[in-house]
């Protein structure tokens, strides 16, 4: 079913951080009014990469997470930054965090945190034929660069300290695109 979107009759914005917080006054076709809030992105959008050490092995990171005052287990992400494709940002992000370049890069589709509450999206990209570079960060300590068997993502899924959406969500599309002989 095709439904027309709902009428913003009214927006009231604040800004919160790198994010403003949106109050909606909407309209449904159903002549429903109600009230929803959204954070919309400052921002240019960000990447989760998928970095590929072999066919068989990811390169996942290890960094604090404020959010949950806990080290977590995840992938390569960060934010596009301004004049930055997709593609740039990935190969960016993965020399800053995990120390390694790509000679190949594929972005697979656009990811949501939570598109009910939030514009945020994530572009995911595949990230092949790794070479040694770094370049320096925004990160406070150097990230713990962890190799996992694509082969045990049923082990990873499971784990306590690999918990973020994007990340586990990011390595099953991958690992399904790479069988498909990608």
């Amino acid at each position: 079913m095709s439904r027309r979107l709902p009428l913003i009759h009214n927006v009231v914005e604040e800004h919160i951080g790198p994010f403003r917080q949106q109050q909606l006054d909407l309209e449904f076709s159903n002549g429903e009014r109600r009230h929803f809030q959204r954070l919309v992105s400052g921002g240019h959008g960000a990447v989760v990469v998928v970095p590929m050490f072999d066919d068989e092995t990811v390169l996942l990171v290890r960094e604090y997470a404020a959010g949950l005052h806990r080290y977590e287990l995840g992938l390569v992400k960060g934010r596009i930054d301004e004049g930055e494709t997709p593609i740039e940002a990935a190969d960016r992000e993965l020399k800053e965090e995990a120390g390694y370049g790509a000679r190949r890069l594929d972005a697979l589709r656009s990811l949501t945190l939570a598109p009910t509450y939030m514009s945020h999206q994530s572009t995911l990209v595949v990230a092949r034929d790794l070479y040694p570079q770094r370049l320096p960060g925004d990160e406070p300590e150097e990230l713990e660069v962890v190799p996992w068997k694509l082969a045990e993502l049923d082990q990873l899924m499971l784990r306590e300290d690999f918990s973020e959406g994007r990340s586990l969500a990011a390595l099953f599309i991958a690992r399904e695109w790479l069988r498909g002989g990608a």
